[in-house]
């Protein structure tokens, strides 16, 4: 990504690869893989299974024959029978999976020797004795009276945990000459070709091999020709015998089945087992490429079309008797790939997706020195512009913000938030009020998106540089840029102080009812002047708090709260219960005098606002037409249901206000919209008129505009003679501010007004 440094973007997918190829490896050499390669090998074996090829009938020595026959072991002459019954049906040969290599009864061996040579047919067992570890140690095969006229097989077999057996061997050494597995028998395996283990090839269905149970062979109940041409195995399958093994993907089953399958494997083909490393090479190659592509899709493509193919490819190959373990190709496909997801979401979660820069995540997850400061911009009416420009048109309007904001550092990184935030550190050692005041400067300009001029309002915070966390510099840059905003102010610096008041401004909302209940809070008044008679005319009601333990609380840290959380009603109602009482008394004593106070918009879906403001003015005797609602909130307004309040409040009379015009939402299409017969312009406007052609302009318009709509204006914030007299030669009708009068109490109200009307009698 962009943000990132080059060589971290070039060297960290060769650790990843150089790691992963490692595990893999250490996987593969170990073997503890293999748990999972037995396990996908089952499940392969269900895309190609496939029945036995019948010429192999297995004759079962379960549990029907051992309570018809007798209990185990049988007499020797029994098996003889079996060998005659066998010889006399037709089987081709007859292979036993029961071991005769103790002595019994004399006449007892002697019948299974006569039957044996009568029969020329038989093969005999020879059995291994298998340690711990799985390695072979004295093999036994059938006693010297049995080993006369027959030949042999070996039939000991390597289980694993899961007593599976996954592999048999071709053949053994035993007296000095090399003897077949039973399977390797099976299947006529020339011992000559014979010395390694192969696989067994469980896609063959157990369940398809020919049975017949023992006692049905000795009773002579046979199908006819069932055994005809047929080779015979002949092997326990009862539950108190023993020898059962696991069957991959069937279950538990008798041992003789591992023999049968061996050899039918083995009459398919050749099996051929390339075990890991080829598959696993190969893969390490495919990851390479994929690690070194910068392309998400190719990525997704490569790995993707690799894990299909180790996944399903061998099972092709295994139905072809070529087997392949890819347990350590998987975990290296699935690290490199689950690896590269999770640094690909990682970094889509840092990454805002309209401008494609690094969000507030990434700077909140950036390393950066404790003396680097930490600046936030951000623009008040960002969500507004947005709204009224075509999707597309906002990167453009992003690119142009970030150009001015890097103009004179042009490596420098921009992190983009929601909602028209930006943030960057800078050096700490920078003139910072120059520099922000000239990035501030930049903004006095409009930017053009398309042909659309837009004028942006803009406030900086500057967190200077702590010990402190990232994420925790961050809101408190964010909550200078904040603090400047309700100022009026260009930029705030973070004060650490205020943190220890944190606590306090939390539960600031659960204290204000209280505090109106108690008396603490109380409403100043700012006189209004009439431009053209220079006389007080009217004032604005304030409310103000004077806490007993922290003195005077900003109504700037009590107000936004209340109206951002629908607090502000028992509030408003306080303070409009004074105002008018204070209106009241003032046009009892035979002056016209006019009040107005802040109404936020939000309290335009309280459906009893009408009804209690009515009782507010009848209570007093006010006549409506000299109380004004100054409209503050002005985004919050966006039903009819709140223009229709609007509306029933200026048809009692009431005038309304929009406050702070030239800032949110409060523009030329809510002229259209809301019935105010008044238009009060934002401080930070009237403030600059004396210095910006830009400020001065925007005021003089909209004073002529609201004259040509028979609506007042009124100017806030007037604080220098000089933006006093430049109001005057624009005509404005009302100034409103420091050099007027302050916000003061009742009884200086009072007295003001006195000395005002002496001025005007003398």
């Amino acid at each position: 990504m962009p943000w990132r440094k080059k060589d971290k973007v070039r060297q960290s997918p060769v650790r990843l690869l150089a790691w992963a190829a490692l595990f893999g490896f250490l996987i593969g050499v170990v073997g503890i893989g293999q748990i999972v390669d037995d396990q996908l090998r089952i499940g392969r074996n269900k895309l190609h299974s496939h029945p036995a090829s019948g010429d192999i009938v297995f004759v079962r020595i379960d549990d029907s024959s051992l309570a018809q026959v007798g209990r185990w072991p049988w007499k020797r002459s029994v098996h003889g029978q079996l060998v005659d019954k066998l010889t006399a049906a037709g089987a081709n040969r007859i292979l036993f999976d029961v071991t005769f290599d103790a002595e019994s009864d004399v006449a007892e061996d002697q019948a299974l020797a006569s039957a044996v040579r009568r029969s020329g047919k038989v093969f005999l067992p020879v059995r291994g004795l298998w340690d711990a570890i799985g390695k072979k140690g004295e093999l036994t095969g059938p006693t010297p009276l049995l080993m006369v006229g027959t030949g042999l097989h070996f039939i000991g077999v390597e289980y694993n945990y899961q007593n599976a057996v996954w592999h048999l061997p071709t053949n053994v050494p035993f007296k000095g000459q090399n003897i077949p597995s039973l399977a390797s028998r099976l299947a006529r395996v020339p011992s000559a070709e014979t010395g390694a283990d192969f696989p067994i090839d469980y896609s063959i269905d157990p369940k398809s091999v020919p049975t017949l149970a023992a006692v049905d062979v000795l009773n002579g109940r046979l199908p006819q020709g069932a055994l005809r041409g047929k080779d015979v195995v002949i092997g326990a399958d009862a539950s108190s015998l023993g020898d059962r093994f696991f069957i991959p993907g069937m279950g538990q089953m008798a041992g003789a089945y591992i023999q049968i399958l061996g050899g039918e494997t083995l009459k398919s083909g050749t099996p051929i087992s390339v075990g890991w490393l080829g598959c696993f090479a190969a893969c390490f190659l495919i990851c390479a490429t994929a690690v070194l592509t910068r392309s998400r899709k190719q990525q997704i493509i490569i790995l993707g079309s690799a894990t299909v193919a180790v996944i399903f490819v061998p099972a092709a190959l295994e139905a072809r008797l070529i087997f392949v373990d890819i347990a350590p190709s998987l975990f290296l496909l699935a690290t490199i790939w689950g690896t590269l997801t999770w640094r690909h979401f990682k970094s889509d979660g840092l990454k805002n997706h309209v401008s494609d820069l690094p969000n507030l995540n990434a700077i909140r997850s950036s390393a950066v020195s404790r003396e680097q400061a930490l600046v936030v911009a951000r623009f008040l009416n960002y969500a507004d512009v947005v709204s009224t420009l075509p999707a597309s048109s906002e990167r453009n309007l992003v690119e142009q913000i970030v150009s001015r904001l890097t103009v004179g550092s042009g490596n420098k990184i921009i992190y983009h938030g929601d909602g028209g935030i930006f943030a960057w550190f800078e050096p700490a050692q920078l003139s910072f009020g120059d520099h922000i005041d000239a990035l501030y400067s930049m903004f006095r300009n409009p930017v053009r998106v398309g042909d659309v001029q837009i004028d942006l309002q803009v406030c900086f915070g500057i967190e200077l540089g702590s010990d402190r966390s990232v994420p925790n510099r961050l809101a408190s840059a964010l909550a200078a840029a904040e603090d400047a905003s309700h100022h009026g102010h260009r930029w705030k610096v973070h004060d650490p102080e205020n943190m220890q008041d944190a606590k306090w401004r939390l539960s600031i909302l659960s204290k204000l009812d209280q505090a109106i209940d108690n008396g603490e809070v109380w409403v100043a008044y700012q006189p209004k002047l009439d431009l053209r008679t220079r006389h007080i005319i009217g004032a604005e009601a304030l409310a103000r708090w004077n806490h007993p333990e922290k003195g005077p609380i900003a109504a700037t840290e009590f107000i936004p709260a209340a109206e951002q959380n629908n607090r502000i009603g028992k509030l408003t109602d306080f303070v409009l219960d004074q105002a008018v009482a204070a209106a009241a008394r003032v046009n009892g004593a035979g002056r016209p005098f006019h009040m107005a106070v802040n109404l936020s918009a939000r309290l335009l879906d309280d459906k009893d606002l009408k009804s209690r403001l009515s009782a507010i003015l009848l209570k007093h005797l006010l006549d409506p037409e000299l109380l004004t609602l100054e409209l503050t909130e002005t985004s919050a307004i966006g039903s009819r249901d709140s223009l229709k309040v609007l509306s029933e409040l200026r048809d009692i009379g009431v005038n309304i206000s929009i406050d702070d015009y030239g800032t949110g939402m409060s523009t030329l299409d809510y002229l259209k919209k809301i019935p105010a017969s008044e238009i009060k312009i934002d401080q930070s406007f009237i403030r600059g008129i004396t210095e910006s052609r830009s400020d001065k302009v925007m005021v003089q318009s909209t004073i002529a505009l609201a004259h040509s709509l028979n609506r007042t204006v009124v100017a806030e914030g007037v604080e220098t003679q000089e933006v006093l007299d430049a109001l005057v030669q624009m005509k404005c009708d009302v100034a409103q501010g420091f050099i007027i009068g302050r916000p003061m109490s009742f009884d200086s109200l009072r007295r003001r007004l006195i000395i005002d009307q002496r001025r005007s009698v003398a």
